[in-house]
């Protein structure tokens, strides 16, 4: 383990310590990945099938570092990754992902961090033999203190000999003048790197491959909480809730999807009125659903009526919370008609989509296996992160706001300028829009995407090739 450990250091130094990532990433998760199969042999291998089929979204979405170009995108894959990571070495050789809690997936993962950091000491305390060290360290004493003394010595004498002789202070100069960091400074910052490195390294393969020591989370089912709200007060609950939603959405179909209204409110058009209270219908949506979780945990039905009773209400209020989310989705597409698509107002789309399904997951587990929420909700956050991958938000937001400018003919170029190498072959697609500002923005990406691109082949990324290769046949002229 510890040959392995310092040699994916020594690769993530190779592979990792650059400039940009590409390629790099998603081979040194292969080579982690590999590392952990071949030490943990048959045996572990039979133990950690399992929880195996974590290791498919992690290569999925770590590839996607080498697809992708936009940095909101490399942020969220590395940390998705990161995460990922932590939770196959905890499963690795025991337990079950699927019986975790909700709020057991972010304690795996702390928890990995934190044990993990004790096993690259005891890995080199078990496995370097540091006898011979201890007993030759009495004798080094002496010759440190001998040092010690002889520096001073050697300082006083210098000073004199260099003023005595014109040419010898010339000497000592050039000496004392050269640069130790230039000399050795990058080979001190590579080590340094190799150590980090092989200290992440030997943490994840000695997390996974631990002896454990009794039951930890995912061993067990989660236990039920002890009910201390009665079945009388949470019915009232959620059913003064579920009036409330019931008014607001009748609300939001007559003026949000049906339009029968061209100034519902005094003071504001329609179009104001649609795009306002965005965010607060978000707010209110992960509030319903913290709502009905902590409803269903803590309420006592004890009778098959009053389960009946509780499940139809609290149905009926997620229900009635997906006409609001979907309230929230059509401002924000009218918002977007009206000032056009960015990264975040497509991110938002994404997290509204995906609170939809959990929300729709909650309803269904109302009624069947409750305790598998938390697996739905977890399986439900990862085919966000795969899809906002897929759908190429950059290329997307270009194809989108010429389709439909703010202006007629001419989109935000200014921060259509900001995005990332992902956007250059929609650009060159497009149609319908004024040529002289394309041919500007076509420009800028030849003279920086060179440099982005990278000169090596651990940085090469499927974006970048592709935009300099949709510039080449575009006939635009790449430095």
């Amino acid at each position: 383990m510890l040959v392995a450990a310092l040699g994916l250091g020594v690769l993530a130094e190779v592979l990792l310590d650059r400039p940009r990532w590409g390629v790099s990433f998603p081979l040194m998760v292969v080579a982690l990945l590999g590392a952990l199969a071949l030490l943990g042999g048959r045996e572990g291998w039979q133990r950690a099938r399992p929880n195996a089929w974590l290791a498919a979204p992690l290569l999925v979405i770590s590839g996607f570092v080498a697809v992708r170009a936009s940095p909101w995108l490399l942020v969220l894959n590395v940390l998705t990754s990161g995460v990922l990571l932590l939770l196959l070495a905890h499963f690795w050789g025991a337990g079950r992902v699927q019986r975790l809690g909700l709020v057991g997936y972010p304690l795996v993962a702390l928890g990995s961090v934190l044990k993990g950091m004790s096993y690259p000491p005891a890995l080199v305390r078990d496995s370097v033999d540091l006898k011979v060290a201890r007993e030759q360290a009495p004798r080094l004493v002496p010759f440190a203190r001998g040092l010690l003394i002889a520096l001073p010595v050697l300082t006083v004498f210098g000073v004199l000999l260099e003023s005595a002789d014109a040419a010898f202070a010339s000497a000592i100069s050039r000496v004392l003048a050269v640069d130790l960091w230039a000399l050795f400074g990058t080979a001190i910052g590579r080590a340094i790197g190799v150590l980090f490195s092989a200290c992440v390294a030997a943490g994840v393969l000695g997390h996974a491959l631990r002896r454990r020591k009794g039951r930890e989370l995912g061993e067990d089912e989660v236990a039920p909480a002890r009910p201390r709200l009665g079945l009388t007060e949470a019915l009232t609950l959620i059913l003064a809730v579920d009036a409330l939603f019931l008014v607001f959405a009748g609300f939001q179909v007559a003026y949000l999807f049906i339009g029968g209204a061209s100034s519902p409110a005094e003071g504001y058009t329609y179009a104001e009125y649609a795009r306002r209270g965005f965010f607060e219908l978000l707010v209110v949506s992960m509030l319903t659903l913290a709502l009905v979780m902590a409803l269903a945990r803590w309420t006592r039905r004890e009778s098959p009526l009053a389960e009946g009773a509780f499940r139809v209400g609290a149905s009926l209020m997620v229900a009635l919370t997906l006409v609001i989310l979907a309230s929230a989705v059509k401002r924000m597409a009218l918002y977007e008609d009206a000032f056009g698509y960015t990264r975040l107002r497509l991110f938002t789309h994404v997290f509204m989509f995906a609170l939809g399904a959990v929300l729709a997951w909650r309803a269904v587990t109302l009624w069947w296996r409750p305790e598998r929420f938390a697996i739905g909700a977890f399986a439900t956050a990862l085919g966000a992160v795969v899809a906002v991958n897929a759908i190429n938000p950059d290329a997307l937001i270009v194809r989108l706001n010429l389709a439909s400018p703010t202006e007629p003919g001419r989109p935000d170029v200014g921060y259509l300028s900001t995005l990332s190498a992902d956007v250059v072959p929609a650009l060159v697609r497009g149609t319908g829009s004024s040529v002289e500002w394309r041919a500007g923005m076509l420009g800028r990406f030849a003279d920086r995407l060179p440099e982005e691109a990278g000169a090596t082949w651990p940085e090469w990324n499927l974006a970048h090739w592709r935009a300099l290769r949709a510039l080449q046949d575009a006939g635009v002229a790449v430095r």
